[in-house]
């Protein structure tokens, strides 16, 4: 007899979107369903915030932390450019809020239980899945359902033309006099030191006059260890923002897969990936949270409408053939990243341009982005990628 028949594992922000989408859609007598965590400690996901756009009125508006409908960019030479993004905000989501809502959402639902347990092995068995590891209790053992969807972050990556990682390191800080602006969130500031190879900016989301979350971020291939980013970003705090008088309130840090691998949604009958694991990442930014709430949308979708529940690409054939061509002409250093960006937040309209982003908008409309970009350089980028080997990436550090 299956424990359930539908279990979840990882409780990252691919596994709370699912469980959020599935209570939302189901009857109350629908499925019987199961919620894998890992234990404390290492395996668990640490706190996140996670950023994305979209009108108002979204699923998460009544727990976001904060909102915004101004962006400002600063370009390598200083000058900032700030836009409005009607018909869209800018959303800040804690993880632990995001967690609280699910428990709310979930709590009494007949046939719903939660678990820790570290799991090792996602596998197909006879009518089903079955998730193998360790429970709560130390004792090795097997949690089985008709459909499995693993959210576990995938390792190792697969082969890949080009493999970044963007690695951020972030510090809420609360100041001991007003320093921050409510109604603007800082989305890229390349006025930091700029590695030999990649790109390197900060990124300010107030909160409040005295309370911002601030981070530095890099992409490239081969990131240094977290210590050195510590490091960075107090210089911008410091050096770039000028705060004096500020203490840190919490912290986190992390590294996301910037690649045009390939990653398989379904890894056997009735096992599934989803989040980072199923592509839900868009290759030339590290956004994730569009695509993971795309994903499982669809899936809560198909369960409810009793479908096979395989998760769609989080992101069109297009946009993952631009993104490709984009981290090429990154690597090879054909284009320069900060001077790139900063000239399609000056020329786009934001609302395409964040269209374009989230790889939404229309042929048109990413060609007239597109034609915002160094063509020459882009062009000979996509000439040579039919013929770039795929390789197993390093890890990140």
């Amino acid at each position: 007899m299956r424990d359930a028949d539908v279990v979840v594992v990882g409780m990252g922000a691919a596994g709370l979107s699912l469980a959020h989408r599935m209570a939302a859609r189901h009857p109350r007598d629908a499925a019987r369903v199961l919620l894998l965590d890992a234990p404390a400690g290492r395996l668990r996901p640490p706190e996140r915030t996670w950023c994305y756009w979209e009108a108002p009125g979204g699923e998460y508006d009544a727990v976001l932390t904060a909102s915004w409908d101004r962006l400002r960019v600063h370009g390598p030479d200083g000058r900032p450019v700030e836009v409005a993004t009607a018909p869209y905000r800018y959303k800040m989501l804690r993880s632990a809020d995001l967690e609280r809502l699910v428990a709310y959402r979930t709590e009494g639902l007949p046939g719903w239980t939660r678990a820790e347990a570290t799991v090792r092995t996602v596998r197909d068995v006879p009518g089903g899945a079955e998730a193998c590891g360790t429970g709560a209790d130390g004792r090795e053992r097997a949690w089985t359902g008709r459909w499995v969807f693993d959210s576990r972050p995938p390792h190792p990556l697969p082969p890949a033309r080009t493999t970044w990682w963007q690695v951020f390191s972030g510090w809420y800080l609360r100041t001991g006099h007003a320093a921050f602006d409510p109604a603007v969130a800082d989305l890229m500031d390349f006025r930091t030191p700029q590695p030999a190879q990649g790109l390197s900016f900060g990124y300010v989301l107030p909160i409040g006059p005295r309370d911002a979350l601030v981070e530095y971020t890099e992409f490239r291939r081969t990131p240094p260890a977290a210590a050195a980013y510590d490091a960075m970003l107090r210089q911008y705090a410091t050096g770039v923002l000028g705060l004096t008088d500020w203490q840190v309130t919490a912290a986190e840090h992390g590294a996301i897969p910037m690649t045009d691998a390939r990653f398989p949604r379904r890894a056997g009958r009735s096992v599934f990936r989803v989040g980072t694991a199923g592509g839900a990442t868009r290759p030339a930014t590290g956004y994730t949270f569009a695509g993971t709430r795309r994903q499982t949308a669809a899936v809560a979708d198909a369960l409810e409408r009793g479908r096979v529940p395989v998760p769609p690409a989080a992101h069109r054939p297009r946009a993952r053939a631009m993104d490709a061509v984009l981290l090429r002409a990154l690597d090879t250093g054909r284009v320069d990243g900060p001077q790139l960006l900063t000239r399609l937040w000056r020329s786009v309209p934001a609302a395409r341009l964040l269209g374009f982003l989230d790889g939404t908008a229309s042929p048109a409309a990413d060609l007239m982005v597109g034609l915002r970009t160094p063509v020459l350089p882009m062009l000979r980028t996509a000439a040579e990628l039919p013929f770039v080997r795929r390789r197993s990436p390093p890890p990140a550090a």
